[in-house]
Formats: C-alpha cells, sequence, structure tokens
C-alpha cells in the first residue's frame, strides 16, 4: 500500500513539474511546460553566433556557453527585417544583430523521438522563427519541432563573391541550426538520425535547396517542402552582383561603379538601415536578394552550383520528400500588390514582358516580347482585364510556386528518387475570401501550412469541414514525419503512392481526400517549353577585380 501511495505521489510531481533541465553543449537550459500541449517549450535558444558590425555578412560562429542554468523563456528575439512585416502583422519588431535562436518543442513522454526543424517563410526578407506554431503538431507526442531565425534580406543575402561578403549567411544560418541539432538533440530526447527538415514558401525553397548542399550531408533523412522550389526564380539569385547594385541603389547608394566600393558601403551600413529595404511589389517573380550560386573561394560553400544543374547530374542525397503547393498559389500577387489588384493588371495589359519571370533570358529585346506575347495569350488572350482574374491567380501561381515545384518534381525522379509524395492543397469554406470580381473562393498561398502550423495571431476556421481536413493534414505528415510515408501500410488513410512520370499520381487534398493522375501537366508542359528555350542559368560572382591603388 505504502510503495502503491509513493509511486502515485511520484507521477503526481512529474505531471505538475512546471519546468526541466537539460544539459547541451553550451551548459544547462531550463525549458518550461506548456499550456497548450503535455510537454515543454524551451525558447530563444542560442544555436550559433551572428558576426556583427563590418563582419555581418560572414558565415555563423559558435553559440555562447554558460555555467549558470540559461532561462530559455520566450524574449520575441527577430532579425532585422523591413518594418512592413511588423505593420500588417503587429509583431513586436524586437530586432537585434546577432539573432540566431531556435525554439525547441518537448513533448511529455519517455522515448525517444524523430526531430522536425522548421524553416519559416518571407521571402528571404521578413519572418522569424515562431511566427508558426507547432503546438497542435507537438500534441501528437510524436516528435520533438524546432522552430528558429536566421538573418535576412540584405543581412543574410547580398552576395558579391568576396571574402567579407561571400553570399548566403542566411542559408548557412540554417546549416548551423542543423549541426546545432546532431550536437545537442539527443538531451531533449530527440534523435540526431531522425531529422525532417519542413519549410513553407521562401522556407520551402530553403529545405529544398538544403538537400542539395554538400553542407547538409547526413544533418537530415526527409524534407517537406510546402509551397515553394529550389528552381524558383526568387530561389537563386540570377546575377548576384547586379542585384546588389539594385539593392544598393534602394538605400540611396552614389558611389563608383565598383565592387569594392560597393563592398564597403554595405560593411559600413548599419544592420537595421540595410533591411528597411521592401522588395516585395518586382514584378519579376522575385524579391532581389537571396540564395545565390557561390564563387569558390577555399571555404566552405553553401551552393556550388545551378539548382537545375545539380538535380540533373542526381549528385545529392536523396531522401522522402513530401512535395506540395495549395491550388491557388498566385493569390499571394493581391497581396504584394496592396489588393490594388485592377491596377496591376491594366499595367500587366500594357507592358506584360515585365512581368517574366527574372530567369528567363533572351537575345533581343524583340525576341523577348515575342515570348510575352505568347505567354499572355496562353494565359489570357489579347487583354488582361477583370474578367481573366483567375487566369491572372494562375499566372502567379506559376512564376511563383507552381512550375518550379513540378519542374524540380521531374528532375528528381529522373535522377533516381522514388520516394516523393506530391499534392495539392484545394480546401476552402465559408471562411474563405471571395477572389476579387468573383464568388469563388480558392485556398492561397501556403494554405496547408496554415492548416497545420497554424500563424500566431491568425483567427482559425472551425468549421465541422475544416476541422476534418485539418486532421488528416496532421495524420499524413506525422506518418511521413515517424515512417517516411504520408499513408504507411495498414493505416486506413486512402492509398498514397509515389509519383512517376509526368506528375502523376499526386494526392488532391480539399473537401475530398483523392488520388488522382498528373497535376496541373498541360501548364506544366507549356512552361517546359518556353524554359528549354529561355533559362537563365543562375551564375556566380566573377573574381573581383584587385582593389585600385590609391596614389
Amino acid at each position: 500500500m505504502l510503495r502503491a501511495i509513493v509511486l502515485c505521489l511520484l507521477s503526481v510531481c512529474v505531471l505538475c513539474e512546471d519546468s526541466r533541465v537539460v544539459h547541451t553543449t553550451q551548459g544547462p537550459i531550463r525549458g518550461h511546460r506548456s499550456s497548450t500541449f503535455d510537454g515543454f517549450v524551451f525558447y530563444n535558444v542560442p544555436y550559433a553566433t551572428a558576426p556583427t558590425g563590418r563582419d555581418k555578412f560572414k558565415e555563423p560562429g559558435p553559440p555562447p556557453v554558460w555555467e549558470e542554468t540559461y532561462d530559455a523563456v520566450n524574449r520575441q528575439t527577430i532579425c532585422p527585417q523591413p518594418s512592413i512585416f511588423a505593420e500588417i502583422t503587429g509583431v513586436p519588431n524586437n530586432t537585434q544583430e546577432d539573432c540566431l535562436i531556435a525554439n525547441i518543442y518537448v513533448p511529455n513522454v519517455d522515448e525517444v523521438l524523430p526531430v522536425v526543424v522548421f524553416v519559416h517563410g518571407g521571402a528571404y526578407i521578413v519572418g522569424y522563427g515562431d511566427m508558426i506554431s507547432p503546438e497542435n503538431m507537438a500534441a501528437s507526442k510524436k516528435a520533438i519541432f524546432i522552430t528558429f531565425n536566421y538573418r535576412l534580406a540584405g543581412h543574410g543575402f547580398l552576395c558579391l563573391g568576396t571574402e567579407d561578403i561571400p553570399g548566403n549567411a542566411g542559408m548557412k544560418d540554417q546549416v548551423a541550426m542543423l549541426r546545432w541539432v546532431q550536437k545537442n538533440i539527443a538531451s531533449f530526447g530527440g534523435d540526431p538520425k531522425d531529422v525532417t527538415i519542413a519549410g513553407a514558401s521562401a522556407g520551402s525553397s530553403a529545405v529544398d535547396l538544403l538537400m542539395l548542399s554538400k553542407m547538409t550531408k547526413g544533418l537530415f533523412n526527409k524534407v517537406i517542402p510546402e509551397s515553394g522550389a529550389n528552381t524558383a526564380a526568387f530561389s537563386v539569385q540570377p546575377d548576384p552582383i547586379e542585384a546588389a547594385k539594385e539593392y544598393a541603389k534602394l538605400l540611396n547608394y552614389t558611389g563608383a561603379d565598383d565592387i569594392h566600393d560597393l563592398e564597403e558601403f554595405f560593411k559600413s551600413t548599419p544592420v537595421e538601415v540595410l533591411n528597411s529595404v521592401n522588395t516585395f511589389s518586382r514584378t519579376d517573380a522575385t524579391f532581389l536578394v537571396g540564395p545565390c550560386v557561390e564563387r569558390k573561394t577555399g571555404k566552405e560553400i553553401f551552393l556550388h552550383d545551378s539548382p537545375v544543374n545539380i538535380l540533373k547530374s542526381g549528385d545529392y542525397e536523396k531522401v522522402p520528400m513530401l512535395y506540395g503547393f495549395a491550388s491557388m498559389e498566385g493569390l499571394l500577387r493581391l497581396m504584394l500588390v496592396a489588393n490594388d489588384v485592377k491596377s496591376d493588371m491594366e499595367r500587366m495589359d500594357k507592358k506584360f514582358s515585365e512581368y517574366l519571370p527574372a530567369d528567363l533570358a533572351f537575345d533581343t529585346p524583340e525576341e523577348r516580347e515575342e515570348v510575352a506575347r505568347k505567354i499572355k495569350n496562353y494565359f489570357f488572350g489579347s487583354k488582361v482585364d477583370e474578367e481573366d482574374i483567375i487566369d491572372y491567380v494562375n499566372y502567379f501561381s506559376d512564376v511563383f510556386f507552381t512550375f518550379s515545384t513540378l519542374r524540380s518534381v521531374k528532375y528528381h525522379v529522373e535522377a533516381g528518387n522514388n520516394e516523393i509524395y506530391l499534392y495539392e492543397y484545394s480546401f476552402t469554406d465559408e471562411y474563405t475570401p471571395l477572389v476579387p470580381f468573383t464568388q469563388i473562393r480558392g485556398a492561397t498561398h501556403c494554405a496547408q501550412s496554415m492548416a497545420l502550423w497554424t500563424p500566431k495571431g491568425v483567427p482559425e476556421s472551425t468549421t465541422k469541414e475544416y476541422l476534418e481536413i485539418q486532421k488528416n493534414l496532421q495524420e499524413f505528415w506525422i506518418n511521413f514525419i515517424t515512417t517516411g510515408k504520408p499513408v504507411p501500410e495498414g493505416s486506413g488513410l486512402p492509398e498514397w503512392p509515389a509519383v512517376g512520370r509526368k506528375w502523376s499520381p499526386h494526392m488532391s487534398l480539399g473537401r475530398a481526400v483523392e488520388l488522382r493522375g498528373s497535376l496541373l501537366k498541360e501548364r506544366a508542359l507549356f512552361w517546359e517549353e518556353i524554359y528549354a528555350r529561355h533559362y537563365r542559368y543562375p551564375q556566380p560572382p566573377p573574381t573581383p577585380p584587385p582593389k585600385r591603388t590609391e596614389f
């Protein structure tokens, strides 16, 4: 009897435990019990050190160490970024230059769990790790979930190919996060040999790029890109030097057309000023700066060649992928033009060639206009106006997200990856806004991610149908995280085979969940023909010329 009472009291103490201390390579860390799931959250844990001042573009350094227990509470640390993000979301803009922190969500279980590292979106320009909420997924008690910050905008993605601004600082932060996981996650109860990387939008592009990098070998074994691909126009800068010059002009740079003067300007510009530039409203399907193909300098580089070349070569680690997008990704364009879609369509009608993606190249202006007419005619006919709003959405879906996803899937399959599970998310209900000028509702950019990883501060639909699709999504994703397949044998869910040639089959995730054939085959084949003739392979920065000697 006495033994039973003691055991009962001990179990009550465990359930009432309001904090937990974990010993890491940096020192002890105290996390606190979550109010939303049975487990603990370790907020604001430094996983690396961002160099500051004139060294701010270099690779991240090792994280700090401590002897006293570090209290891992939420300090709302955010990397410097344009103020528009705080204005739109209402998130406190608590930015700091050394911003490389992680948030670890640990279910309260006595077993070793798989690990999910989630890369936030935001066009590589804005956002922060905990802008999404993994609590619902952590409540499954099937995995540990990690969100984290990485350097953004000019701070993270200017790429001059010089010693001090080599490029891809933000991507090297992400690699540092994955290396931190390998060293420390076992202390939290995670399995360092079972790590899934996931991301939405630019985060989706990022995890797709991480899969191709030589720096990431052995750091993860599954990938979930949600609405973004490594071959997208915004994923890799076509010409990083030209992008840097344009970025400098937006900061009122008036110096010489010299790479060393440009480098000095960026190094001496405070990061808050550097990252104040808003590049969201561009018409070329890019956000100006982002990851780049790096110049070989003898140091470790993140991306050594264009994603298309790497995919075609097959020279990368192939792992299972859960890969897809929403049916109306192009609704993002409405937000980017501040909902002034009518004016944008009028401009598009008058000068369609300005809206071609930046990863297309032409020998002459006449050739550019000829291809623009061909694409315009395919999507809109002779005129772009409000009656073509769905075609407008489809066009921006393709140039930002859908075609590049299908293109990457094709190259993956041809390279021998037979474990890619393709989907399209199309669920809508009465809470889904109407597309302007119509009575049609559409699943917007990253709608599946918003159902899975509910953005903080965003109200959720609570219809019975929404809760059902949310439940299905969580089950598919958890299955994939734990087994490498969204539908393991004997699960009772609809069969979901890996995708093969011509983007078939794929899972349609809507009011009904059903397996279908080719995904957007006609549009994909149209774009394939365009890109076969006019693709602009991204180039690394050239070797900088010698510095001028002043006499």
